[in-house]
């Protein structure tokens, strides 16, 4: 079996890291990283990256109808023992520079931009809308892709056929739309609001191809069903449990500062890999504990 070694690291992430196999195939690693607020943490949460890999499997799979996706493979002897559980043989794609955000509800920067502008990225919206209002009709509300230590802006649709060209464009935004109502259907069956989501897309071959991770906690804000209450900050399954304990008063950290965030307790650790597990378990219908070792 092969070793991380006979990889040559190409890239690394936030979270990820990409190893070359061959020059058809990539090896993507998601680690235990946390990033919040741009920074990446320095507390580790224990499983991430096997939840993050358990459940973007999951959702390649039942969305392979609509697009096709970069996966070959989550448990063969291409990926080392050292990595497995938290690995993918992917093939290589090339990415197109865009976050493609699909929203169903009102939350995070789309509120900001909302109680700014009474839009986001430039669609017009309802007056009256509240913090985790639900939407007329989900919308596509494309960001950058930012580096480490740089923060994501949203942009503007226009700004998306600028970058890669209006056929693109309209082809990203119709995925993006397609593969979100059919994530947020399934997840309201397992009792979880499906929020908003961010996809990223590459192209093989002239065909758009669904790439990076796919509907995790960390690139997705997941809400309980039961109790979901416009007006207020839902409770969450995925990474806005820390970003909240960042922001209030008990960590000491300023947001608007330039200093890197503090460390995480132990209590918002586990606390935070209960939820990463718990959505998994949720979403899925499955057992965290029967995911590869």
């Amino acid at each position: 079996m092969a070793t991380l070694e006979d990889y040559p690291k190409i890239a690394a992430g936030k979270v990820r890291e990409l190893h070359a196999i061959d020059d058809e195939h990539l090896l993507l690693v998601a680690s235990d990283r946390i990033s919040a607020y741009d920074f990446v943490l320095d507390s580790p949460i224990p499983d991430k990256g096997r939840v993050l890999t358990a459940m973007s499997v999951f959702w390649f799979d039942l969305l392979a109808d609509l697009v096709p996706n970069h996966l070959v493979a989550w448990d063969d002897e291409r990926i080392p023992a050292e990595v497995r559980g938290r690995a993918l043989v992917v093939r290589r794609l090339e990415m197109l520079q865009v976050e493609a955000v699909a929203r169903g509800f009102l939350a995070g920067s789309g509120t900001r931009d909302y109680t700014a502008t009474g839009s986001v990225c430039g669609i017009e919206l309802p007056p009256g809308l509240v913090e985790a209002s639900r939407l007329p009709e989900p919308i596509f509300t494309p960001a950058t892709k930012a580096a480490i230590g740089e923060h994501d802006e949203n942009v503007s649709y226009e700004a998306v056929v600028a970058e890669i060209g209006p056929e693109r464009a309209a082809e990203v935004r119709e995925l993006t739309l397609a593969l979100y109502r059919r994530a947020a259907e399934h997840a309201e069956t397992r009792g979880i609001i499906l929020a908003d989501t961010k996809f990223e897309f590459g192209v093989l071959d002239g065909q758009v191809v669904l790439g990076d991770e796919v509907l995790t906690p960390d690139s997705s804000r997941y809400w309980p069903l039961e109790g979901y209450a416009p007006g207020a900050a839902q409770p969450a399954f995925d990474k806005q449990f820390v970003r909240d304990w960042l922001t209030s008063p008990e960590s000491g950290w300023d947001r608007a500062s330039d200093t890197a965030p503090p460390a995480l307790p132990d209590e918002v650790v586990a606390a935070t890999r209960d939820r990463y597990v718990q959505a998994y378990e949720l979403v899925t219908g499955r057992s965290f504990a029967d995911w590869i070792a």
